[in-house]
């Protein structure tokens, strides 16, 4: 029995020994995969508003130091107006800095904006301090960044069926009956589609099914009969006015209501009644006007693959030839990091805009802006041989058959409602379908949602790198007789963009760009160089900068990007002296020397 008792011990202790050091050694284990990210968001999925705020939150809680969560106002169902600020304290308070506003999602419908917004956020917190280029943009710009300026829209689209969703939900009297809001669209089988309404009848129709996909319906040509007739959508007259779904929640267009070329609704539709009426751009427009160091905006929008720039209209005529120059440079990159994307003029290549967002940031602010219209249906078939085959008609993937063929082999179906026999309240027996679900055509497949986001961030990244940053560089002190000093000063701004742009000092709505100069020294003229290497013994004549106060030279027309200035001080007096390049978009920078 006893040595039983000592073998069960004998073993049992092995078994211990031999239980600790497979533990160590999984304890040990490393493993080869990429780091785990810190914060976990899903970018092959749809957030609500709720979700999205939830996510800011999130990351604020955990990259404390660089993020705030802030909000701006409230919509017209008290939604708020939520973003995120990103700066990192270290290297400048916030408003020493050019900032970079991003927003998304000004009309409801169009949503996968807010998602590149998030992990934009995202991205640049889990990489900051693992990528070089990263940790130099958080460093050096602040990022105000607004998933969703229409939170009432996006929900409205997210919850309900789309439909009538680019809106805001302000009430608007639609059909000018006195009555707002009354006769929005009605899931009858509520299945979340409203989907078309189809009578047969045999011989007597203007529509027929599709002979090889009967899910297509197609007019008759002109002279021949089919067996469909349309009725419309799916709906009934819910305020007995002969109409159906003409007045459902909102009604108006929430991107035309900003100041610059506002026109009224006769003009522009959807504008609203005057500028800044709506919750969402009233909101946006305080906030712009206390951040007057945002010197670049992108406006995500949807859809068709463009990176837009204004005028929104023909008649606001082009922008000055040095601005142009500036979006040029940036537009034509960002077609080579987003393929498939067109670099365009509003009105010129889309169609003409009165009030939109980004050309009040331009006119009325001085900020370089773009809205990026997310996603190309090019993207569906990606190389060139399969673009030849959807200009094919006799392809599967033609274009008319392009999306039902991506439907059936890479969404599984999931995106089309079929046919189907419906009792219609009204009509009788009909067939309702034939409709694609909201997230279909205008929205990329979840699944290709990650790579829309990134490369748009890049691009929008690209555009904070070159914004004005303003910097000084050399200096030098030559003693011309007695204590009479000549100094030159260099100042660069080694960036594409300037710190005023050409639109902005024409308008007069950026605040000029200061050079200062701090020290106990009489200052007897101040004038720019031309060329230091060639002044001393050619001596041409200097440009005299002829203001009243030499010790705060005002520069309106501010700093071009790519370029560095020589200032040339005559001084009288000794001692340290700093001289500072102060500029609202620029940023500042100084340097100091003795005489």
């Amino acid at each position: 029995m006893k040595i039983f008792q000592n073998n069960c011990v004998f073993i049992s202790t092995l078994f211990f020994v031999f239980y600790l050091s497979s533990s160590l050694v999984f304890a040990q284990k490393k493993y080869a995969s990429d780091p785990q990210f810190k914060v976990k968001i899903d970018f092959d999925r749809w957030h609500d508003v709720h979700e999205l705020d939830d996510d800011m939150k999130r990351l604020e809680k955990t990259y404390p130091k660089f993020l705030k969560t802030i909000v701006i106002g409230k919509s017209y169902n008290g939604l708020p107006f939520m973003g995120t600020i990103i700066n990192n304290p270290d290297t400048g308070p916030e408003m020493s800095k050019a900032a970079m506003y991003i927003e998304a999602n000004v009309p409801g419908n169009e949503i996968q904006g807010g998602e590149v917004c998030l992990y934009t956020i995202w991205y640049l917190m889990e990489n900051y301090g693992r990528i070089d280029k990263v940790t130099q943009l958080v460093d050096e710009r602040v990022f105000y960044i607004f998933p969703t300026v229409n939170p009432d829209g996006r929900q409205y689209f997210l919850e309900g069926t789309g439909g009538g969703a680019r809106s805001g939900q302000v009430p608007v009297d639609n059909d000018n009956d006195g009555l707002y809001d009354e006769d929005g669209p009605n899931d009858l089988n509520g299945n979340g589609v409203i989907e078309q309404i189809i009578k047969y009848v045999p011989g007597k129709g203007d529509y027929r099914k599709n002979v090889d996909d009967p899910r297509i319906l197609e007019r008759v040509k002109f002279g021949e009969k089919g067996d469909y007739i349309l009725l419309g959508s799916e709906g009934i007259d819910d305020d007995g006015d002969g109409m159906v779904n003409e007045d459902g929640p909102g009604g108006y267009d929430p991107n035309r209501n900003y100041a610059a070329d506002w026109q009224p609704n006769y003009i522009q539709n959807g504008a609203m009644d005057y500028p800044f009426q709506l919750p969402h751009s009233r909101a946006e427009n305080e906030f712009w006007l206390a951040h007057p160091n945002i010197a670049g905006v992108q406006s995500y929008h949807n859809a068709g693959g463009m990176i837009l720039r204004g005028p929104g209209a023909k008649w606001q005529g082009e922008y000055p030839g040095k601005d142009i120059s500036v979006y040029d440079k940036l537009g034509k990159k960002g077609e080579r990091i987003l393929p498939f994307y067109r670099y365009m003029i509003i009105w010129k290549d889309l169609y003409t805009v009165h009030g939109g967002s980004i050309d009040w940031t331009n006119d009325g602010l001085g900020i370089i802006s773009f809205s990026n219209e997310l996603w190309s249906r090019r993207q569906y078939f990606t190389s060139s041989e399969l673009q030849k085959q959807t200009g094919d008609p006799n392809s599967p993937i033609s274009r008319q058959k392009s999306r039902y063929f991506f439907n059936d082999r890479l969404e599984f179906g999931d995106e089309f409602v079929d046919w189907h026999e419906f009792n219609h309240p009204q009509y009788g027996k009909v067939e309702m379908g034939g409709r694609w679900k909201k997230t279909m055509g205008r929205l990329p497949p979840r699944f290709m949602n990650e790579e829309l986001c990134h490369r748009n961030m890049a691009f929008s990244l690209y555009q904070a790198d070159q914004m004005p940053l303003m910097q000084a560089g050399e200096h030098s002190v030559k003693k011309l007789g007695g204590n009479v000093y000549r100094v030159w000063v260099d100042f660069i701004n080694p960036k594409l963009a300037p710190t005023i742009t050409a639109k902005a000092a024409e308008n007069s709505v950026v605040q000029p760009d200061l050079l200062l100069l701090k020290g106990n020294v009489d200052v007897v003229s101040v004038s720019l160089v031309r060329d230091k290497k060639t002044q001393d013994y050619i001596k041409p004549v200097t440009k005299r900068i002829d203001q009243h106060d030499l010790k705060r030279i005002m520069i309106r027309n501010g700093h071009p990007g790519k370029t560095t200035r020589t200032f040339q001080y005559l001084v009288k007096g000794s001692g340290k002296i700093t001289v500072i390049y102060d500029s609202v978009k620029g940023g500042k920078a100084s340097t100091s020397f003795s005489l």
